[in-house]
């Protein structure tokens, strides 16, 4: 039997890349080892959070799972940053670890054209650098036209904690032991990174009233754009917060040798950005304390996860540790902590639309590549189902550009950086955040999914009703005002007198004055969505930030529309430096855009390749 796509693994990456495939038409496989763990939150149960919840509303825009999912399956939706600028605003949900994959696993099992297999992939058939099928550790062979690896942290993977160190996965499951190295057979770079988890605590074991409470949001939300909030505010489920304190950091500082990582058995490198409470205590020494969160895994279990307390200390050191807390003294731990190594490809070796440059119709996504975070490898897993479908349809790649969204930032920093340690999605990644804001991701994305075909007529039809509504209530803002017979009106506003009249819309602009407040002030019968209204309102009040940040987005579109042929040969090219021609011919940019954000390019040598390449485009 003959599959268009085959999907290996089938975490969040492999759950987007199924969905994502076989919506479009094709047939589909998705092979998972476990289909009990098929969307497991082996970490942290939460999706979204800074930059990270713009990912999933992304997700969503184009036609992906993860939003609608986390709608069906949360237990606490909390809006973060709301006293900040739209920019870094962002929805965090603590997601129920069992809820979670049951829906997505509903949904895999409904969709069309998809079928899914438990089995461990040895092997990739490959013939003149191109993909024919997999073969499976029984010796199975099956063929397909497209291959997409969604491996996440099964890759030769040992557990580690204290001194030992075990080949497992993240729940004791059997790793994929030989892919990786047939991988490397094949001609890839295969690099090995390291990330972990926190202890599992027991409930009833934790002293709540000394901790500080944690709630949800008070104002139903969603990260889907589609559907409707499915949850009652009242029974959202608390988090806490706790400290660790000096005692804490006198265990772990005496004890350091006992981990994997400062003992020297760790060979994997670690997140920077999500370290463990070792590094941390050791880089930040200065730190008195540092924040952890307790978060419920489950409605349907009494599991705590620690969150910000990562480490691969022994079991009875991790007692003492966790022991040393505020709430936790006398705290039951259900599952000890422990760090994770596995393989990963070198994301150097990708094309932009996320198939490899060596190996034809070989796709990657998630922490194969080099990424951390269950929303990091959807993005990754939606943008690879979506072009390998659109390659089968001998049709263009979709490639988010930096300006029009963060899996854009992503991919890019992935396939022009590359990475040497597990890679999360920050806002300060992104230097157009102000134009890739939690509210508009719609409006950035969803034109792209509904000509891709993953976003329906009736959707596409509610999208375009929302954006007839903000020009409606923009127009309306512009053309109404307020006049100085008015004033007495603009005193109840809180804000300073005008002394000619003034339209709704530069009203708007004043710090203090919100679409709300000139709502109940004027008594105006706005009959629009809170979305219509609050889009309105980042519009007109950030409007000349918004117009500064389009204006350098232009300059990123000049050097974007500058292509570099694939054969090109930088040695024609004369005074750029030896490391940059280096760096050009490992990469090989698709536009000089790319090309200067290659690290180790200067802009002199960005200036020198632009007259070449614009000297021979008119030859």
């Amino acid at each position: 039997m003959e599959y268009d796509i085959i999907v290996v693994g089938g975490g969040h990456a492999g759950c987007e890349a199924s969905l994502a495939s076989s919506r479009l038409g094709n047939k589909t496989l998705l092979i998972t080892g476990n289909i009990k763990n098929i969307a497991d939150m082996p970490c942290n149960p939460s999706v979204g959070g800074p930059a990270k919840g713009i990912l999933v509303r992304e997700i969503d825009a184009l036609g992906g799972e993860m939003g609608i999912n986390t709608d069906k399956s949360h237990i606490q939706l909390k809006m973060l940053n709301t006293k900040k600028g739209p920019a870094v605003r962002a929805l965090r949900a603590q997601a129920d670890k069992i809820t979670y994959p049951k829906e997505m696993l509903k949904t895999l099992k409904s969709t069309k054209n998809l079928e899914i297999k438990e089995a461990i992939v040895d092997d990739l058939i490959v013939k003149d650098n191109k993909i024919k099928g997999i073969v499976l550790e029984t010796g199975e062979k099956i063929s397909c036209k497209i291959v997409i690896l969604t491996t996440g942290t099964y890759l030769k993977a040992d557990v580690l904690v204290g001194s030992e160190r075990k080949p497992s996965g993240p729940h004791g499951e059997k790793p994929a032991k030989n892919l990786s190295d047939n991988l490397r057979k094949l001609g890839l770079t295969i690099q090995r990174l390291k990330t972990g988890t926190p202890p599992r605590i027991a409930k009833d074991s934790i002293d709540f009233d000394v901790l500080a409470r944690e709630d949800g949001d008070n104002v139903l939300r969603t990260f889907s754009y589609d559907i409707d909030p499915l949850y009652k505010l009242e029974d959202q489920v608390p988090c806490f917060l706790t400290y660790t304190n000096e005692k804490t950091h006198e265990i772990i500082n005496n004890n350091l040798k006992k981990s994997s990582m400062y003992g020297g058995y760790v060979t994997g490198i670690g997140p920077r950005y999500c370290p463990s409470i070792e590094d941390k205590v050791v880089k930040f020494a200065d730190k008195e304390r540092h924040q952890l969160f307790l978060e419920p895994e489950s409605i349907y279990y009494d599991d705590i996860y620690l969150q910000g307390f990562s480490t691969s200390m022994p079991y009875d050191i991790q007692e003492e540790m966790v022991h040393s807390l505020k709430g936790l003294e006398h705290a039951k731990i259900l599952k000890y902590a422990y760090a994770i190594e596995y393989d990963a490809i070198d994301p150097l070796e990708m094309k932009a639309s996320l198939e490899n440059k060596k190996i034809e119709n070989l796709f990657t996504a998630g922490q194969i590549n080099g990424t951390s975070g269950y929303e990091e490898a959807a993005a990754q897993g939606l943008i690879a189902g979506i072009n390998a479908s659109l390659k089968l349809q001998d049709k263009e790649p979709l490639i988010l550009k930096r300006n029009e969204a963060y899996i854009g930032v992503l991919i890019d920093d992935l396939v022009t950086k590359g990475t040497k340690e597990p890679y999360r999605m920050l806002t300060s990644r992104a230097e157009y955040r102000l134009l890739l804001r939690h509210d508009n991701a719609d409006i950035r994305l969803r034109e792209f999914g509904y000509k891709i075909g993953l976003i329906d007529e009736e959707r596409y039809l509610k999208f375009k009703n929302k954006l007839k509504a903000i020009e409606e209530l923009t127009n309306y803002f512009k053309n109404n005002k307020l006049t100085t017979k008015e004033n007495n009106l603009i005193e109840k506003l809180d804000t300073s007198p005008i002394l000619d009249g003034i339209t709704y819309y530069d009203l708007l602009k004043r710090p203090n004055i919100t679409i709300e407040k000139l709502e109940n002030i004027l008594n105006l019968d706005l009959n629009y969505s809170n979305d219509v209204k609050e889009q309105v309102e980042i519009s007109i009040k950030y409007e000349g930030y918004i117009k500064k940040a389009l204006k350098e987005a232009d300059k990123l579109k000049q050097l974007e529309s500058i292509k570099i042929p694939n054969d090109f040969d930088y040695n024609e090219v004369s005074n750029i430096a030896s490391e940059a021609r280096q760096k050009f011919e490992l990469i090989k940019p698709v536009t000089l855009g790319q090309a200067s954000r290659i690290s180790g390019v200067n802009p002199s040598d960005i200036a020198v390749l632009s007259v070449y390449l614009k000297r021979i485009k008119h030859e």
